[in-house]
């Protein structure tokens, strides 16, 4: 359930090139008109303001945004105006650099996508670096992280709902064995983790809960400071509940000293047109504060308008 509110009646993309166009001319740019058009058009409508931009001015709208913003709010504009395809493997490929490197911001991309939304992020990666993710993953991460994140990103999921409820229970008793054995990384736990549907997966694991008394992410909790398992669980919950799962990601960068902007922006760009209501809801519901009293608290300025209108409170 996407936050993104558009108008009822959007100006052509024509229009909207040439209120940005002349948002960047004068003294000083005016990045409320930045915001008041493009927080609020969707994927399709964005890029065909791309391409009406770069028609009549002969120049990238991407690059004249970069040049007239900075800071948090100037990211959050760029990865909000890029194709989603194209946002995610620029995040996947920032995620790979030793001095931005983050295996979580991979993982996510490769849990909460749809296949055919992966495959077009393979396709996007591929095109722009002129090399697969699978590749860059491969060479950039270590040991058990790496055995599991580069099937993550290499997969393709049935998407239906069917359910072999005799396979869920045998790989249910699977995970088990490997979990009780210390396992954690074993190929067996891996292929059910990266191939299954989610729809198969769930049934999986709630016969693990339902046979064994305990949560599959319970039992994984055998050392809290095992980096390999703490991604683990992280998967697990990004997979079966991700609404779940980007609240935390929220929660620890608002509450943490000093904001994890990199963190908060990435969740809200990413979400804004797909789950970011329900990710909203579990905010509250954990936190007792709404998700737009926290940002409003914790941010300031333009970056603060950006990400409080993508999540649906331009009244805040």
């Amino acid at each position: 359930m996407a936050t993104l509110k558009v108008p009822a009646c959007v100006p052509a993309p024509e229009q909207d090139s040439e209120q940005l166009r002349k948002a960047f001319s004068g003294w000083g740019t005016n990045e409320a008109l930045i915001i008041e058009i493009l927080a609020h058009r969707n994927a399709a409508q964005r890029k065909l303001i791309r391409e009406s931009y770069a028609a009549a001015y002969g120049e990238d709208l991407l690059k004249d945004l970069d040049n007239e913003l900075s800071s948090d709010f100037q990211r959050a504009v760029l990865l909000w105006t890029l194709d989603p395809a194209e946002r995610d493997a620029h995040l996947a490929n920032e995620a790979t650099k030793r001095l931005t490197s983050n295996n979580l911001a991979i993982m996510e991309i490769a849990c909460t996508r749809s296949s055919y939304d992966l495959f077009k992020v393979r396709q996007a990666y591929h095109a722009q670096y002129k090399k697969s993710l699978e590749e860059d993953v491969a060479y950039h991460t270590t040991g058990d992280i790496r055995k599991l994140l580069v099937p993550l990103v290499s997969a393709f999921r049935y998407e239906g709902d069917e359910v072999n409820m005799i396979l869920a229970k045998s790989e249910a008793k699977i995970l088990h064995e490997k979990i009780c054995d210390k396992a954690y990384s074993d190929e067996e736990l891996i292929r059910i983790l990266t191939t299954r549907s989610k729809a198969q997966l769930n049934a999986t694991l709630n016969h693990y809960n339902d046979q064994f008394g305990n949560a599959i992410n319970k039992d994984l909790k055998a050392d809290l400071n095992d980096e390999y398992l703490t991604f683990l669980r992280a998967t697990i919950k990004c997979l079966t509940c991700p609404e779940k799962y980007y609240e935390k990601t929220l929660r620890l960068a608002i509450k943490k000293i000093g904001t994890d902007e990199k963190a908060l922006t990435r969740v809200v760009v990413t979400q804004a047109e797909v789950n970011m209501q329900r990710i909203k809801e579990e905010y509250h519901k954990r936190n007792s504060v709404p998700l737009e009293n926290a940002i409003a608290k914790d941010t300031s300025g333009d970056y603060e308008k950006m990400l409080i209108a993508l999540i649906g409170h331009d009244d805040v």
